[in-house]
């Protein structure tokens, strides 16, 4: 039961939440009458235990308990346990809430709150590592994960200034973040002690970032800087504040970043280059329950491992085929995708100007794409995108592309983010399928058209997130875009979409690999370079990935085959009754759900169509 899809999804109204606490303070004291003032508590619980999230979905305070802005969230292992604890109670109520005379609706509502805290709640057992509602990390702090990781870019992009009160809360937020990494610290030490550390690679990226953050003077840093031009844009004293900020960066929070570096320093030295969690406390069980998580299925680590290696070989098929047409005739896949890497016409300067072309480019792109969506939507979202680059002190461990999503009262609009280390990673054939992934139609869409969804429970429409679902409907995205005729006059685009494909393809394969058939790092490497071509740095970073993430990799391809096979079932039963953009509205508007959640709901769709 995640919060967010990276750190927080972004976003909600002031005057949809009157509502939603009003029901839950009636519900917390009279029983819960309905199945929405059950998940408007659930929704409350989370919210009041992450101020960051108060802030990405900018609420009232009153709506939440009392002032947020200045807070963060409690990461100690005692908060993480009574998280735990919490989650176990909102099972116990689903499972109580009684199901006779609810509405087709309510039964939707309480089947997928059971369903996304069982899933939640199914790695707390095991006593390590980051559970509660969020997915289930080995490891508390790697390049991926800590509060190291996301804590800057959210005060950056997304801790608003407009009042002396704000800039006060920034400067407690920097003392809460202090303590926020000295927890850390104490979890790592914890897990540590029980045999989970993380492999030795990850530590050496972990110390990468670590290292870059405090290069950089505290006067300088991101948290000093933005908060100095924040406030002088709201016309309060930057000066004052940013040296208030720097004394609190250089005391104490460089301190904790000092700390975090000597312990893993000291961690490299027992660390092994096993890749995979099935070292690590009962591990294969481990693994079931995160792929399980990711998936929502019960598909085994054998059934992906084996579809991955079936359809990497369909794939090759294909993109060997696209090659000839552009001429590439000899050679691997893997060397003739390396050729096409290095052809001139298609590289961007590694360079602010190259860049800032390559920022240009795919704004084009989004402009391009958004022309042919009334093609196959009916219902398109208000809310806009922007196109950002990953912040370069994150840079390093950070994937190649990710989305954040808006404010719906219009106060940010939703972001794709793309990481610029090396404009090399990104020829111009690589862009559109990327941008139409985490863009449009693909994240961005998705993410939106569910918090604007009319009718809905906050829980569903802006706070719950399943892999399967969201990536599987992002990778979706990229065939339909190519249906769609993008890239009708774009030969080598259309390479570039089919080793997308192949991509999440061998990511089934590797993730698995890993984890339950003892691969090494450097197996997974090859395996993923032999079926994309991509480069070696590239793909680096995202086994490395799989690494501290198990399981994640394999929700995008396993939920893009279910949507595509609800399609051709609703094409082959309906008929010419079939309409794309009916079909779209169902899986969208609904909200995030499990995937078997999801085929009973296209179920009764087709029921519904053909009465």
């Amino acid at each position: 039961m995640q919060i967010t899809r990276r750190d927080a999804l972004a976003g909600a109204s002031t005057l949809a939440f009157s509502t939603v606490f009003g029901a839950s303070a009636f519900a917390a004291t009279t029983g819960y009458k309905t199945i929405n003032a059950l998940t408007d508590k659930i929704a409350n619980d989370m919210l009041r235990d992450s101020p960051e999230t108060c802030t990405s979905f900018a609420l009232d305070p009153k709506l939440v308990g009392g002032p947020y802005v200045g807070k963060v969230s409690d990461l100690s292992m005692a908060a993480g346990k009574k998280r735990n604890q919490m989650v176990a109670g909102w099972i116990k109520e689903l499972k109580a809430f009684p199901t006779k005379g609810l509405s087709e609706n309510d039964k939707l509502t309480r089947e997928i709150a059971l369903s996304a805290a069982n899933y939640a709640h199914a790695a707390a057992k095991f006593g390590y590592g980051d559970a509660g509602y969020g997915s289930p990390n080995p490891y508390t702090v790697s390049q991926l994960t800590g509060a190291y990781v996301g804590f800057p870019d959210f005060m950056a992009s997304q801790h608003a200034i407009k009042t002396k009160e704000d800039a006060d809360g920034w400067i407690s937020r920097l003392n809460g973040f202090a303590t926020q990494l000295k927890d850390n610290i104490v979890t790592v030490k914890a897990d540590a002690a029980k045999g989970v550390i993380p492999p030795d690679f990850i530590i050496d990226t972990t110390l990468v970032q670590l290292k870059s953050f405090t290069d950089i003077e505290p006067k300088k840093s991101v948290l000093v800087t933005s908060l100095v031009e924040k406030a002088n844009a709201a016309k309060l004293d930057g000066m004052t504040y940013g040296m208030t900020a720097t004394e609190i960066v250089k005391e104490k929070i460089y301190p904790q970043y000092a700390a975090l570096i000597a312990l893993f320093t000291d961690l490299r030295k027992k660390a092994t280059h096993d890749a995979g969690v099935w070292r690590l406390p009962k591990g294969d069980d481990y693994y079931k329950v995160a792929l399980a998580y990711w998936t929502t299925t019960n598909k085994t680590p054998d059934e992906v491992h084996e579809t991955g290696k079936k359809l990497v070989t369909e794939l090759q098929k294909q993109m060997d085929a696209s090659f000839k047409e552009i001429g590439y005739t000899e050679g691997t896949i893997a060397e003739r995708m390396q050729k096409l890497y290095k052809d001139p016409q298609y590289l961007y300067p590694n360079d602010d100007a190259g860049r800032a072309k390559l920022l240009s480019d795919i704004n084009g792109m989004v402009k391009a794409i958004y022309d042919k969506l009334p093609l196959a939507f009916a219902t398109l979202p208000k809310a806009g995108l922007e196109v950002k680059r990953v912040p370069p002190y994150t840079e390093a461990g950070a994937p190649g592309g990710y989305y954040n999503s808006p404010a719906p009262d219009g106060s940010r609009p939703g972001a794709y983010y793309i990481n610029l280390r090396d404009t090399a990673a990104y020829p111009r054939w690589t862009l559109p399928t990327l941008t139409y992934h985490e863009g449009v139609p693909g994240h961005h869409l998705q993410i939106s058209l569910a918090q604007e969804a009319k009718g809905l429970p906050f829980l569903r429409s802006k706070m719950l997130w399943f892999g399967a679902y969201g990536e599987g409907w992002a990778l979706y995205s990229e065939t339909l875009a190519d249906e769609l005729g993008m890239y009708k006059n774009d030969p080598a685009g259309r390479i570039g979409y089919l080793q997308s494909m192949a991509f999440r393809a061998s990511r089934l394969v590797c993730d698995t690999g890993m984890h339950a058939k003892k691969w090494s790092k450097e197996q997974a490497i090859d395996y993923m370079h032999q079926a994309t071509g991509d480069t070696i740095e590239s793909i680096t970073t995202e086994i490395e990935r799989y690494c501290v993430w198990p399981g994640q990799a394999c929700c995008y391809m396993v939920g893009r085959i279910k949507i595509m096979e609800l399609r051709e079932k609703a094409k082959a039963q309906l008929g010419d009754k079939f309409d794309i953009k009916a079909f779209h509205d169902k899986v969208l508007l609904e909200g995030p759900m499990p995937l078997d959640v999801l085929e009973s709901v296209i179920d009764d769709w087709i029921k519904s169509v053909k009465a």
